[in-house]
C-alpha cells in the first residue's frame, strides 16, 4: 500500500474511528497522569502530540500512540524526586534514544520472542486494561451496572444492523446525552481531573545542561525508550495480524522517536503505542494513517472547544468500551493451546501474564517469558549421547557423538568418557553433532587429555564446516596464548 493509500484509502471510517479513539484517550491520559504525578495535562498534550507526529512518521498505520500506563509507572521516582521540567528532558532524551534504536535496526530482535510469549503479552494486556476499568464500574451503584450494560449491548447488536456509525461513538453520543438531560448523578471524565482549555506551547525544559542531569534522566529515558519500544513494536505485530497487512518496524521505533523528542518540549510525557485504543481503531473500521491524526486532532478540539462537554461523559460508557475491547483482544484460543501446546510453552505464556499482572510492567513480563523460553530450550536440546560402535575395518574403536555440544552438554559430554577402557587407536565421530560454543570445544580439549594416558592415539573425525572452523580457530588461540606465557 502506498503512502497516499495509507492516508486517503479509507477516509470515512478513518475519521469516524479516530473520533471514538479520542473520546476513550481523554479519561486514560488523564489517569496515567495521575500516576505519573503530573497535571492531567501532561497526559493530554503528549497524546494529542504523538498520535499527530505519529500518524506521519510512524511504520504502522492505524496504530494509536499515546500516554501509556507502562510508560507512566516508569516516571513516577523521576517525577518525585526531581519534578516535570526533569520528566520532560528525560522524554526528549527517550525520543533520541529510540531513533538510535531505530537506526540501529532493533526490530530485528522482535525474531528472539517467542509465541507463547506473544500469546502471554496480549492476554496480559487485556487483563490489564479490565482491571484498569474495575474502579469505574464495581461497587458504585446499580445504575452503573445499567450503563454498562447498555453500552456493551449497543457495541455488540447496533453494527448486525446499522454500520455507519461506528457503534462505540452511537454509545458515547447517546448515552451521554441521556445523562445530561436528565441529571442522573455518575462519574463522568471531569471526576478525574481538571482539564484547561488551551493549546501546548514550545519552551525548553528549566533544567542544568550538564553531565549531572544526564546522569539524573538517563536511566529513565533508557527504561522508557525499551519499554516503549517493546510495547509498540508487539502491538504493530498483533495489528499486523489482525489487519493482515505488514508494517515497517524500524520506521515505527524511529518514529515513536520523533513523536517523543518533539512531545518533550510541548509539555507532554513520554508514550507509545496502545493496545487498548489501537483495538478500538481498527474494530471501528480504521485502517490508515488518517484515523490516528484524526484521533489527535479531535482530541485536541475535544478540550479546547468542547472542554465543558467533554468533562459529562459518563465514565461507565467509557469502562464499557474498553470491556469490549478486552474481550476482543484476549486470545480466548489460549485455553485450548495451554491443553495442546508442548508444557513448556504453556508455562512460558502463564509465567509471562503472572509477570505481567503482578509488577504492571510490560517489559519485565516479555523479559522474564523470553528468559525462560531459552532455558527451556537450552534445557531441551543439551540432550548428548555418545555411543560405543565398537572396532571398525581397521581395529579403531569408534565412537559417535549425537546432539548438540555447547556449555549445557559438555559436562554430560565429558562424563561419558569416564569409563572408556584402554585402546591402542580411538575415533571420535561427531557427524550426528555440531559443536557450538567455547564450552563444546573445551569439553573436547578435556577429552582429549583424559584419554591420551590409556589411549595409544585419538582422531578427531566428522566434524561439519562450522564445528571444524570453531575448535581450530579456539585451538588456534589456545596455542598462541601458551606460546606467549612461555617467553
Amino acid at each position: 500500500m502506498s503512502y497516499k493509500e495509507q492516508w486517503f484509502g479509507n477516509i470515512r471510517a478513518d475519521i469516524l474511528s479516530g473520533i471514538v479513539v479520542a473520546l476513550a484517550l481523554i479519561p486514560e491520559a488523564i489517569a496515567f497522569s495521575i500516576i505519573a504525578g503530573v497535571d492531567p495535562m501532561v497526559g493530554l498534550y503528549a497524546s494529542f502530540s504523538i498520535a499527530v507526529i505519529i500518524s506521519f512518521v510512524g511504520g504502522r498505520p492505524a496504530m494509536i500512540s499515546a500516554a501509556t500506563g507502562a510508560m507512566a509507572l516508569a516516571m513516577v521516582t523521576l517525577v518525585r524526586d526531581h519534578g516535570l521540567d526533569y520528566l520532560l528532558a528525560a522524554t526528549i532524551l527517550t525520543g533520541v534514544l529510540q531513533v538510535i534504536f531505530g537506526f540501529l535496526k532493533i526490530a530485528r530482535f522482535m525474531k528472539f520472542i517467542p509465541r507463547a510469549v506473544m500469546i502471554g503479552f496480549v492476554n496480559s494486556l487485556a487483563i490489564l486494561i479490565f482491571m484498569a476499568q474495575v474502579p469505574f464500574i464495581f461497587g458504585i451503584n446499580l445504575i452503573t451496572y445499567v450503563f454498562v450494560g447498555v453500552t456493551l449491548a449497543i457495541v455488540y447488536i447496533v453494527p448486525r444492523f446499522f454500520t455507519a456509525i461506528p457503534a462505540p461513538l452511537i454509545a458515547i453520543l447517546v448515552l451521554s446525552a441521556i445523562v445530561m438531560y436528565t441529571g442522573i448523578d455518575m462519574q463522568n471524565v471531569g471526576s478525574l481531573g481538571t482539564i484547561n482549555q488551551s493549546l501546548p506551547t514550545f519552551f525548553i525544559p528549566d533544567v542544568p545542561f550538564n553531565f549531572e542531569t544526564l546522569q539524573i534522566i538517563f536511566p529513565t529515558a533508557l527504561a522508557l525508550s525499551i519499554i516503549g519500544l517493546l510495547e509498540s513494536l508487539l502491538t504493530a505485530s498483533i495489528l499486523d495480524d489482525a489487519t493482515e497487512t505488514d508494517s515497517d518496524k524500524n520506521q515505527e521505533a524511529r518514529g515513536q522517536g520523533i513523536a517523543n523528542f518533539v512531545t518533550g518540549f510541548f509539555g507532554g510525557m513520554a508514550g507509545c503505542a496502545m493496545i487498548g485504543q489501537s483495538g478500538i481503531n481498527v474494530q471501528s473500521g480504521g485502517r490508515g494513517r488518517l484515523s490516528t491524526f484524526t484521533a489527535g486532532v479531535v482530541l485536541i478540539f475535544l478540550i479546547i472547544v468542547l472542554g465543558n462537554w467533554v468533562v459529562q461523559i459518563p465514565m461507565p460508557v467509557l469502562a464499557g468500551i474498553m470491556v469490549m475491547v478486552c474481550i476482543g483482544t484476549f486470545n480466548w484460543g489460549s485455553f485450548k493451546y495451554m491443553a495442546t501446546a508442548p508444557k513448556s510453552d504453556a508455562v512460558v505464556m502463564l509465567l509471562t501474564v503472572v509477570v505481567v499482572v503482578y509488577t504492571h510492567d510490560l517489559s519485565k513480563g516479555v523479559l522474564a517469558g523470553v528468559l525462560l523460553s531459552a532455558i527451556l530450550f537450552a534445557a531441551k536440546i543439551s540432550k548428548v549421547e555418545v555411543r560405543n560402535k565398537g572396532l571398525n575395518a581397521e581395529a579403531s574403536n569408534v565412537y559417535t557423538v549425537h546432539g548438540q555440544l555447547f556449555f549445557a552438554s559438555s559436562q554430560d559430554f565429558v562424563s561419558a568418557f569416564d569409563a572408556i577402557e584402554p585402546a591402542d587407536r580411538i575415533i571420535i565421530d561427531f557427524s550426528d553433532a555440531t559443536v557450538w560454543d567455547d564450552s563444546g570445544v573445551g569439553a573436547i580439549d578435556r577429552i582429549m587429555g583424559r584419554l591420551q594416558p590409556k589411549v595409544g592415539s585419538i582422531e578427531i573425525t566428522g566434524l561439519n564446516s562450522s564445528s571444524e572452523k570453531l575448535v581450530n580457530t579456539l585451538a588456534a588461540y589456545a596455542n598462541s596464548g601458551k606460546k606467549a606465557g612461555q617467553h
